[in-house]
């Protein structure tokens, strides 16, 4: 099967410290209340974004908790990012239907 021409088109490079203010302002829009380094729900933490060298080191509450168990991700493309918001939204949606 031969190459696929690329067409001159690259992505443009991942930049953490910009993808880590886009992702605090999105959970922001989402009304999550930045704390530190976390996003807080209703005084619970469900979120933390921290940068990570090249990458940003993102942990997802599981359940709305006061201590709640993280599910760890690392967000080094756009694409990860967009799942990482994604994934926040289905979970907030959750705990609301769960209350």
């Amino acid at each position: 099967m031969p190459d696929l021409p690329d067409f001159g088109f690259e992505p443009p490079p991942f930049d953490a410290t910009k993808a880590l203010e886009q992702t605090k302002r999105a959970l922001r829009e989402l009304k999550l209340a930045e704390r530190g380094t976390g996003f807080e729900l209703r005084g619970k933490r469900v979120a933390e974004l921290k940068p990570e060298g090249a990458a940003v080191a993102a942990r997802l509450a599981r359940k709305l908790a006061l201590t709640p168990e993280w599910d760890r991700r690392r967000i080094e493309s756009a694409a990860d990012q967009r799942k990482f918001i994604d994934e926040v939204k289905r979970r907030l949606e959750r705990w609301e239907r769960e209350e």
